[in-house]
């Protein structure tokens, strides 16, 4: 693969997204931007929705972790998180996506506001713009880092001008149609990600001259076939792994505007459980092809010969453009292309609708407000406000990834699950105090409490992350690392820190709290429509 050949087939590709945003955006207004019209076929959000769940974490760091023995997900161990999704989805389809719709939400923050009040509602959907930028821009750097190394940086380009000409591509395509664009590209870039998953381990089998049945005994011979670990002291425990599992697909889909934003752009709720429930399963399956492919990718590196990068997250890009003949190298970097704008996307339109919802007040979507959006495409402020606002997010995560490249250090897949545990736990903790409580909190005291259990859980599982930003001594990093082990009786905390995390501000919400009259309890349950 060259890169003037990898140019053209970028150019190529986005030639394509942009004609169907053009299609899809000709005549979209301020509703189609927020929630696609109600619109949007179930089928076609539910395929989306997968590209936008896997991204370009998935499609890169997942096959590399498979062959990391010292990961917490080592071998097929992923696979014990990808169970918990199931449940987790259960919950969002079962239980928050009918209150969403009840409530007729664009921003599903506002629940906040009305069982709660203006203090919880603004800090919950502050924590949910800070989650999701810095999940997109991991997600994103993750995909440029690799554009860089083997493409663009090769050719002198340095990584500020290949992480800007993304930004700038996805902007131009997301910018006027919004959700109603993003409903259908997402789709399609879906199936180009997942073509090059397929292809390439077909590709790999046939190499080795192996069946299902021959590569499932190979992976077993190379000692990456096991998937459920017991050993309770291990990061890979099971119930560690489930339970994480379960509490992450809750946060990072149902309580994720960006996820959940498809969702309410259905027709009705029949149509978005419909989504959910068909999306949760096909998601496993392919979750497992992802873990596979990895296992195989090992197998083929080790019978081959093939030097392996020191990076996990490198594995499947060095093998696909290094040691696959050309045409496949070209396959991978078109599911590379889809996955990386599949996640960018959706985000940066996520993110300028909570903040405009919100953060700036526009009447969309506030279950009473008495306002309704303008027929054609709203106030001109308006819309110029949300321009501005999409474009601010685009900078904003541009010099995120920027900095990530700056200090990267371990697995992105890693890092973007502990970055969710910090940044998603007040929100667990926020959704799960307001649908099985009563009781009535300080409002005006929700952000302490929300700050106080991010900080908790920063002392005894971020180390790395404050040791980073405030440019402490490794030695330094690694003392703080043992008294935090030394005072949880040597336990040391995982991705699981989300649960806590959570636990922690439920906890910190009950202390703020009274129990409410009943007359009060009935109409904050008939307010937030429970």
């Amino acid at each position: 693969m060259t890169p003037g050949l990898i140019l053209l087939l970028t150019i190529l590709y986005f030639g394509l997204i942009m004609a169907v945003a053009w299609w899809t955006g000709r005549k979209a207004d301020q509703r189609d931007f927020f929630i696609g019209g109600n619109k949007s076929p179930w089928f076609l959000v539910a395929f989306g929705m997968i590209g936008t769940s896997l991204s370009g974490v998935t499609f890169i760091s997942v096959p590399g972790v498979v062959g990391n023995l010292t990961s917490p997900n080592q071998q097929f161990g992923y696979m014990q998180m990808v169970l918990g999704y199931l449940v987790g989805y259960a919950f969002i389809g079962a239980v928050l996506m009918p209150l969403y719709y009840r409530l007729k939400l664009t921003s599903i923050y506002t629940y906040l506001d009305q069982r709660f009040g203006n203090a919880t509602y603004k800090t919950g959907a502050t924590f949910f713009l800070l989650s999701r930028t810095m999940g997109a821009s991991f997600r994103i750097f993750l995909v440029t880092s690799v554009f860089q190394q083997f493409v663009l940086g090769p050719m002198g380009v340095h990584y500020a001008i290949t992480i800007s000409a993304t930004l700038i591509l996805i902007w131009i395509y997301t910018a006027q149609g919004g959700i109603r664009t993003i409903v259908y590209t997402d789709a399609i870039q879906t199936f180009f990600m997942l073509l090059a998953v397929v292809i390439t381990l077909g590709f790999v089998m046939g190499e080795l001259n192996m069946g299902l049945g021959g590569l499932r005994a190979a992976i077993g011979e190379a000692g990456l076939g096991k998937t459920f670990f017991f050993d309770s002291s291990s990061p890979a425990y099971f119930w560690r792994q489930f339970l994480t599992g379960a509490a992450i697909a809750t946060v990072m889909t149902g309580l994720d505007q960006d996820m959940m934003q498809k969702n309410n752009s259905c027709p009705n709720i029949r149509d978005a459980q419909k989504n959910m429930f068909s999306f949760s399963v096909i998601l496993v399956f392919v979750n497992l092809i992802f873990v596979t492919l990895g296992a195989a990718l090992y197998v083929y590196a080790s019978q081959t010969g093939f030097t392996m990068p020191d990076s996990t997250d490198q594995v499947y890009p060095a093998l696909a453009l290094q040691a696959f003949p050309t045409a496949l190298g070209a396959v991978f970097i078109i599911g590379l292309i889809a996955a990386a704008f599949s996640s960018a996307d959706s985000a940066l339109t996520a993110l300028t609708t909570s903040f405009c919802v919100d953060i700036l007040g526009f009447p969309e979507g506030k279950a009473g407000s008495g306002e309704q959006v303008d027929a054609t495409t709203g106030s001109d402020s308006r819309k110029m406000t949300r321009l501005a606002v999409h474009l601010s997010f685009s900078v904003l995560v541009l010099l995120i990834c920027y900095a990530i490249y700056a200090m990267a250090r371990g697995d992105v897949l890693g890092n973007l699950f502990r970055a969710a545990g910090f940044t998603y736990g007040p929100l667990l903790g926020l959704y799960f105090f307001g649908l099985f409580t009563r009781r009535r909190i300080r409002d005006e005291l929700a952000p302490l409490v929300c700050i106080l259990a991010v900080c908790i859980c920063l002392f005894f599982g971020g180390q790395d992350i404050i040791g980073s930003l405030l440019g402490m001594e490794q030695a330094t990093i690694d003392g703080w690392k043992l008294l935090s082990k030394k005072l949880l009786g040597g336990y040391v905390p995982g991705f699981e820190l989300l649960i806590y995390n959570g636990i922690l501000t439920s906890l910190g919400l009950w202390m703020i709290s009274r129990p409410e009259r009943a007359s009060r309890c009935r109409r904050a349950r008939a307010s937030a429509g429970m």
